[in-house]
């Protein structure tokens, strides 16, 4: 079967076209991207309701949320809160990876919209809880509620 390729080269025509709709494509995210012609902005909606929160460990392995000035809100024993301990586990990594510190607040939002996020002001991060189901969402809603009644 090799003999029956073998006096062919390869079409320079399939090969000039994919280099140059590469390149083009190239040159149109560019643009888009230092002129906003064809780049598409997500408007995020007004925040109506914002907590700063401090999640610590424990040495026993759990984990207290606070607000900012001291309250307790909630703790998490060692092996409970399983999405809890994933997204600050992400967030802690990024931390460590910019090399800031553990110490300052993020801060649980809801939005106009309904939506509620957590956001790491140190790094710029910014999670959309809702996309993790209603029980995950809820779960920092639980902490917005809980917050607002303390103070």
């Amino acid at each position: 079967m090799a003999e029956m390729f073998a006096g062919s080269s390869f079409p320079r025509l399939a090969v000039f076209a994919g280099a140059t709709l590469v390149g083009l494509s190239m040159v149109f995210a560019g643009v888009a991207r230092t002129t906003d012609i064809g780049a598409t902005r997500l408007v995020s909606a007004p925040i109506v309701e914002l907590v700063s929160l401090r999640f610590l460990d424990d040495p026993a392995g759990g984990i207290n949320v606070e607000t900012e000035k001291g309250a307790h809100i909630a703790h998490f024993a060692a092996g409970e809160g399983g999405f809890l301990r994933g997204v600050m586990r992400g967030f802690a990594r990024d931390r460590r990876a910019r090399e800031l510190g553990s110490k300052p607040a993020f801060e649980v939002a809801r939005h106009a919209d309904g939506r509620i996020t957590l956001a790491d002001p140190q790094s710029g991060r910014i999670i959309e809880l809702n996309s993790f189901g209603p029980s995950n969402s809820g779960l920092f809603e639980n902490f917005l509620t809980t917050a607002r009644n303390k103070t």
